[in-house]
């Protein structure tokens, strides 16, 4: 766990400020057969840039993260794991905040995507639909360059839970209604 008060204010604020202008705090949703629920809900804190300098003071001072490179040379500096998120990333920019509304807007949200995470909410269909509409206003509602639009996720609840009805009653028949080329 990251003691944020070990971290010099200078660098705390720097950073905290380069995140203002360059970084995003990310919600999404991955497909999932195998989890208790049809998609795995995952937050994520990431900036990027072509060099790399300022992102190595990022992973040394918030003690987690990863580094890579995309093809075209921008480096990403980013944090996936829910235990860093909630131990480094969400104290370290308690302290040393934002100045822009847009960016406390969006971290205040991430912050309580996070908290309805670890009370377990994103085990259920209400904590998704909770969860997707605090998403909305997030990154000037992001869904243009979302994978997954709120229909779709919401969709495969409604997919899921029909077809479990359907295999737990006895004597309905399920019937394939692909339409087929002739």
């Amino acid at each position: 766990m990251l003691d944020v008060w070990q971290v010099p204010p200078e660098i705390g604020h720097y950073l905290a400020g380069f995140t203002d202008g360059e970084g995003s705090f990310n919600v999404s949703f991955r497909k999932r057969a195998d989890y208790v629920m049809p998609w795995k809900v995952s937050l994520c804190f990431n900036v990027s840039q072509r060099d790399q300098t300022v992102l190595n003071v990022f992973r040394e001072q918030l003690r987690c993260g990863t580094m890579r490179t995309r093809a075209d040379g921008v480096w990403y500096y980013e944090v996936n794991t829910f235990t860093a998120i909630v131990e480094n990333v969400i104290p370290f920019f308690d302290r040393f905040g934002f100045l822009s509304a847009k960016k406390q807007r969006d971290f205040a949200k991430f912050k309580q995507i996070a908290r309805l995470i670890q009370e377990g909410r994103h085990l259920s269909r209400e904590g998704i639909d909770e969860i997707l509409a605090i998403r909305r206003d997030m990154n000037d509602g992001g869904a243009m360059r979302r994978k997954y639009s709120d229909d779709s996720i919401t969709e495969l609840f409604e997919v899921r839970e029909s077809s479990e009805t359907a295999r737990q009653a006895p004597g309905i028949l399920l019937v394939d209604d692909t339409v087929r080329a002739a």
